[in-house]
């Protein structure tokens, strides 16, 4: 197919990805144009393969952990060459829940550009500059520079970063356009909120009371001492060490919003079924 929409996921998200799929489908009344595909890392052995090496985060060595929560992200970059380089592709993370029909932004006009998205909330968008790389529409005849695992093994050769590379800092400034927020709405649920994203991630409601399984940022530009600690922390606890546990949903809108797809999913069996949808 030409269009297709790509959820990004490992094996500690993929509840989140299989009601994520679900949505889609759910909400759209254009679903024979476009399809629907789950990556998981565990089909690409070169995550397994650095399980435990150093890479270089945001100008920090961290340890490479395939068993943490987000070890999908570079995965991202991966739907332009799944494209064959034609075409148009979505990418969302795993947390993300379409609310509305997707086709009006998997077929709008991008205007030239290689990649639509909006920015970072909070610290990283403001003074990072940083792209929300979490939903991105992609032109994929324009990405044919995209080599992921190329870009992954070389974060453990210390001269390329992961922060930059998640945060399209490595992407020429003209080849990127922003598309409305309501296409990527950080834990915000409106009547004209078109995909919920639950960026908070110690309460993602399919998670609460269970124990923390991310890694905090250890860099914190606007006060350093905030990073000292949790590397401290982590030196002294281990990599999930005094995290606690996952809390309950502030919203309960968001929360009823979730589970009302999750009940769906398994009156229709959808969690029981196969990865690739």
């Amino acid at each position: 197919m030409d269009h297709c929409v790509f959820i990004q996921t490992n094996h500690k998200q993929i509840v989140g990805a299989k009601v994520a799929a679900y949505a889609l489908r759910r909400f759209s009344e254009h679903n024979e144009r476009f399809g629907v595909r789950i990556i998981d890392t565990r089909d690409y052995p070169w995550f397994a393969a650095r399980e435990g090496q150093s890479y270089l985060r945001d100008g920090v060595q961290r340890v490479w952990l395939n068993d943490d929560l987000q070890s999908f992200t570079p995965t991202r970059f991966l739907p332009p060459g799944l494209m064959d380089f034609q075409g148009r592709a979505l990418v969302i993370d795993p947390d993300v829940f379409a609310a509305a029909d997707i086709w009006p932004l998997l077929s709008r006009d991008m205007g030239g550009k290689a990649i639509l998205c909006r920015m970072r909330s909070g610290p990283k968008g403001l003074v990072d500059k940083c792209f929300a790389s979490s939903v991105m529409l992609l032109d994929c005849t324009r990405l044919r520079h995209w080599d992921p695992e190329r870009q992954f093994n070389a974060m453990f050769d210390g001269d390329y970063d992961y922060q930059p590379w998640v945060c399209l800092k490595n992407e020429p400034r003209e080849s990127i356009g922003f598309f409305e927020p309501e296409w990527n709405d950080f834990d915000r649920f409106t009547p004209a909120t078109r995909m919920l994203h639950t960026t908070r991630r110690k309460t993602q409601p399919w998670k609460t009371g269970l124990p923390v399984d991310w890694r905090p940022s250890e860099r914190f530009r606007l006060f350093p001492p905030v990073a000292w600690l949790l590397r401290l922390r982590r030196h002294l606890f281990g990599e999930y060490g005094l995290m606690g546990n996952y809390r309950a949903h502030p919203d309960v809108n968001q929360e009823r919003f979730f589970f009302g797809l999750l009940k769906e999913c398994l009156a229709q069996g959808v969690i029981l079924s196969l990865i690739h949808i």
